[in-house]
């Protein structure tokens, strides 16, 4: 490479090369000092609802108080399962200023799923939406649990749609609960303290803030554990990243990513928090008329997404017929599989703003590359990195020699906010992290510019829709199948979801099963999007000398047949 760091050279204009020094402060030190001097600044906007800062400080506090007396402490893990909603901020808040670290989970994870979570984490204590009380309750025997907090999504609602949401929606939508002997519910614990007496915990910048659950290199799900540190880094980059385009206080930025995903959790949430940007919430990403009545009311500035999304979007009735509904973006974010440059085209077309691409990863708490919003953009990039992250290419077989430009090898990144370790798994952390560098896992190449192309991922983890899929996940719920003898699990191209989850199974002789009852099986141990898409039967499962099965032969086999099945 002509310079150590080509990249910097195609910064835009006004984003820094370097922020460091960091500041040693937390999100919650962020939120408490806006609180302070700007207590009536709108933090939220959720349906209708606008929420200050001054408002989630003095509720978080409360909350913060109440857990401690219920016995939650410094260290502490405590799972989070609900939707985007003011309850989950007002809760990682909370959270933190105990002590405790946050453990986002996904709603949408079967009981099976929660338990193995929960038990992974070792979480004694879980904040849970209403809708989902019903799984905690019978997962909760399998577990750790000792507490269980409920809260209801219409306690943050205006008050008339608090009295729909009870007479139209709540017990038919499964809302209605009754509280189980022993459990909490989330507005008694908040309004149990006054703010005033709060006594919120000092929390070192470098002590552990979050559990975010990733595949890392093997394909097992493991907590990858990131520091109050690394969020606000985070934040800070992609909000200097955004700047060139976004007007502080005024500009704000839909949170639609689930936050029990990196890409809300450590991208999106701490860049408005540190930006000054409020955030709009939007509680389930796939509703795209709630979407677009955010969008078209409060009119956002940022829409985060995955390509998916936008070509939802760009097919929906109401953006076709009404093409000023996505006018007040300016950017959006294009992250988890790559953007089709028919998409992109088509998307700027529509709004008059940009749209970049992004990669990242769990384990780097979002360490990104970032197309640059006004510079070149290079299409097949995932463009370069932002300030302080730092890309090599490096032979995939030892992983030591660095390759020059063009040259597809292993893809490394070192940033100030990577992961501290996998929770309680030093052998898997030694995998990925050494000598200050994570090692990804994908394949990729830097050109001579230090634009970032992604060619492949060593690891197996499958992104339907942005979601992660772990295929021994679904491979083990597939091999309790009476009838199978075999099963290998993969991601195949997909023309929707970019890329599907895949099942190729081998049957036990005199057995017979049909890819519909097979699926219909999953459904009780598996979310709805871990299911596969498709089903192979076939003979014997393609396998190395030492007997491991060749995932990438068997997607090459379905590329093939599906290349000549369009022919």
């Amino acid at each position: 490479m002509t310079t150590a760091k080509p990249w910097l050279r195609h910064y835009d204009k006004g984003v820094p090369h370097s922020l460091e020094p960091y500041p040693e402060h937390t999100l919650v030190d962020i939120v408490r000092r806006t609180a302070s001097e700007q207590p009536d600044h709108p933090v939220l906007y959720f349906k209708g609802r606008v929420l200050s800062y001054g408002l989630v400080e003095r509720e978080s506090s409360s909350l913060a108080e109440s857990l401690k007396e219920l016995g939650v402490a410094v260290g502490d893990r405590v799972a989070l399962i609900m939707p985007n909603s003011p309850q989950m901020i007002i809760s990682e808040l909370a959270v933190w200023k105990t002590g405790a670290i946050v453990v986002p989970l996904n709603p949408l994870y079967t009981e099976t799923e929660l338990a193995y979570a929960l038990n992974e984490c070792g979480a004694e204590t879980v904040i849970v939406l209403s809708a989902f009380y019903g799984k905690i309750s019978d997962a909760k025997s399998d577990t750790r649990l000792r507490r269980v907090i409920v809260t209801s999504i219409k306690e943050y609602l205006p008050p008339l749609k608090q009295l729909l949401f009870t007479l139209l929606k709540e017990k038919k939508d499964g809302h209605r609960i009754e509280l189980l002997k022993g459990d909490f519910l989330f507005q008694d614990l908040v309004r149990r303290y006054d703010a005033a007496e709060a006594r919120p915990m000092p929390v070192s910048s470098d002590a552990p803030a979050l559990f975010l659950f990733s595949g890392g290199t093997t394909g097992n799900p493991k907590c990858a554990v990131s520091t109050h540190r690394s969020l606000v880094v985070s934040g800070m980059q992609i909000a200097s990243w955004f700047s060139v385009i976004l007007d502080r206080g005024t500009d704000s930025i839909i949170l639609n990513m689930p936050l029990f995903h990196v890409y809300g959790q450590a991208g999106i949430l701490p860049a408005a928090l540190t930006g000054g940007f409020p955030i709009v919430l939007v509680p389930n990403p796939r509703d795209l008329d709630d979407l677009l009545h955010a969008i078209r009311t409060l009119r956002p500035a940022v829409l985060p997404g995955v390509p998916t999304l936008f070509t939802a979007l760009l097919n929906h009735p109401a953006v076709r017929k009404q093409r000023g509904v996505m006018q007040s973006i300016k950017l959006c974010v294009s992250g988890a599989a790559p953007l089709m440059q028919e998409t992109k085209r088509s998307f700027e077309e529509l709004t008059g703003g940009r749209i970049i691409d992004a990669y990242s990863l769990t384990e780097t708490t979002l360490a990104s590359t970032f197309t640059p919003i006004l510079g070149t953009y290079k299409p097949g990039s995932v463009g370069i990195p932002v300030s302080d992250v730092e890309v090599r290419i490096v032979d995939q077989e030892c992983g030591m020699e660095e390759l020059g430009p063009n040259e597809v090898g292993e893809v490394l990144m070192r940033a100030p906010q990577l992961m501290k370790e996998y929770w309680q798994n030093p052998e898997e952390t030694a995998i990925v992290l050494r000598g200050g560098w994570l090692y990804t896992g994908d394949l990729g190449y830097l050109d001579e510019d230090g634009y970032l192309f992604i060619v492949d991922r060593k690891k197996d983890v499958i992104k339907p829709g942005g979601f992660q899929v772990w295929p021994r996940d679904v491979e083990e719920v597939i091999a309790s199948h009476p009838a199978v003898q075999e099963v290998s699990v993969a991601g195949v191209p997909d023309p929707y979801k970019v890329e599907a989850v895949k099942a190729w199974v081998v049957l036990r002789d005199g057995h017979s099963l049909t890819a519909e009852a097979l699926c219909e099986f999953c459904r009780q141990d598996l979310a709805a999007y871990k299911i596969p898409r498709h089903v192979e039967f076939i003979q014997a499962l393609p396998k190395s000398t030492v007997g491991k099965v060749l995932r990438r032969k068997l997607v090459e086999e379905h590329c093939l047949k599906a290349g000549s099945a369009g022919t």
